[in-house]
């Protein structure tokens, strides 16, 4: 009875060793599972992976291509004056009627006196030009117009052809002017002794009618007074 008590505490003794020796070990099925996710998972210090945001191949850029404009070339035409105001013709008028100014040239003229030409009212009209000077208009040429005028410049596509006009005690150096083989217009400078002044005759046609009858008054160009001038309009 005795040995029996005895044996049976021997085997309680070993079975409790055998379970807390169990207990203490992880079982057998967990192993595996520890070691997977270890192998999962990468370590902490190793650097994302870096994907490249350009396409494996990259197109060449082509330069942009445009049909070229052709350059517009303007030729420059000349702008047509405004058509002289000319007075109505006055009944009963003089048979002759002056234009009286100052020179155009006044270094060159004697101090009070004004140039004087004479024309027919019937032909001519004094009044003014489009920049508000005093000048003579025809009344039956279009665009006959003997206007003051002084020395200037011409452009490359102008020539000049020279003479000179004798009438009495009066001479004129004369110039006229071509552009492309046309006359455009024709100055007149000269005087008396006393006075110096210059005229222009311009024109849109019948260039040598109006040249003839602009030189019939300028042929009548004479010194007066400043005191006895008339008036300018």
């Amino acid at each position: 009875m005795i040995q029996r008590i005895i044996l049976i505490l021997i085997l309680a003794l070993v079975l409790s060793a055998c379970g807390a020796a169990a207990a203490t070990q992880p079982p057998a099925t967990q192993a595996p599972a520890a070691t997977e996710a270890v192998a999962t998972e990468a370590p902490a210090t190793e650097p994302p992976a870096f994907q490249s945001l350009e396409t494996a191949t990259r197109q060449p850029l082509l330069p942009a291509t445009s049909t070229p404009v052709p350059a517009q070339i303007t030729t420059p035409t000349d702008t047509a004056l405004p058509a002289l105001l000319l007075p109505t013709e006055a009944i009963d008028a003089p048979a002759r009627m002056v234009w009286d100014g100052m020179p155009t040239y006044l270094a060159e003229s004697t101090p009070g006196f004004s140039f004087r030409v004479t024309y027919d009212p019937d032909l001519w009209a004094l009044t003014t030009d489009q920049f508000g000077f005093p000048a003579l208009g025809h009344r039956n040429i279009p665009a006959c117009v003997i206007s003051g005028a002084s020395g200037r410049g011409l452009p490359g596509t102008m020539t000049t052809e020279h003479d000179v006009l004798d009438a009495g005690n009066i001479s004129f150096d004369v110039s006229k002017v071509y552009e492309n083989g046309v006359l455009k217009f024709a100055t007149y400078t000269g005087g008396n002794g006393t006075i110096i002044t210059g005229f222009e005759v311009s024109f849109d046609e019948q260039a040598d009618e109006c040249l003839a009858q602009a030189v019939t008054v300028l042929s009548t160009l004479a010194s007066v007074p400043v005191s006895q001038a008339t008036p300018a309009p």
